[in-house]
């Protein structure tokens, strides 16, 4: 972030701490795109994302006074938004019907597409997993946690944790798999 933008933000973050809804809608836009990044990779679909977001936001906005200015903005928002999803993961998990571990088994697989796709492919590909698998494959691959951070945050075992790390790479390797069978049958 340059130092214009620096500056922006701290003008706009005064103007939010004033409850001003105009520098609120200019914060909103300005961290919009790297928010929903974020929501996402938690969510099952966009429009689940769209609610993990606004209700991020809305925490932004009634707990700018516990920002410490010292620390980066951008980071204190990215933290807000992985824990709203989380707590969105937690609400809805009596309404997912999660995968029956034993059906998911590993492949051993060596075959590596991921480098070649694009982000939008990836995302929907995570998407699909279960809530259990995706959360844990986005907290450990994407946002760097350790298999004990996970397991405090989701309320499970680190062994749980790993399991539904290695599962959930495998889902993905399989639905990468599935998709190059898809697209090579369409040349044939």
């Amino acid at each position: 972030m340059t130092d214009t933008e620096s500056k922006e933000v701290e003008e706009l973050l005064r103007g939010c701490v004033q409850q001003n809804r105009d520098a609120q809608r200019k914060l909103y836009k300005l961290f919009f795109g790297y928010a929903m990044s974020i929501c996402l990779r938690y969510s099952k679909n966009a429009e689940e994302a769209k609610e993990v977001l606004n209700d991020g936001f809305l925490k932004v906005f009634t707990r700018l006074d516990k920002y410490k200015p010292e620390k980066p903005f951008k980071g204190w928002v990215r933290r807000i938004m992985i824990n709203t999803a989380l707590d969105n993961y937690r609400h809805n998990l009596k309404h997912y019907h999660l995968a029956d571990l034993e059906t998911a088994e590993p492949a051993a697989d060596t075959f590596d597409v991921l480098q070649q796709l694009h982000y939008e492919y990836l995302i929907s590909l995570v998407q699909q997993l279960s809530p259990a698998y995706r959360a844990v494959f986005n907290l450990f691959v994407i946002d760097g946690y350790t298999h004990e951070e996970i397991g405090t945050l989701l309320g499970i075992s680190v062994g749980a944790s790993k399991s539904n790390l290695s599962k959930a790479r495998a889902n993905l390797r399989e639905a990468l798999k599935k998709n190059r069978i898809h697209e090579d049958k369409q040349y044939i």
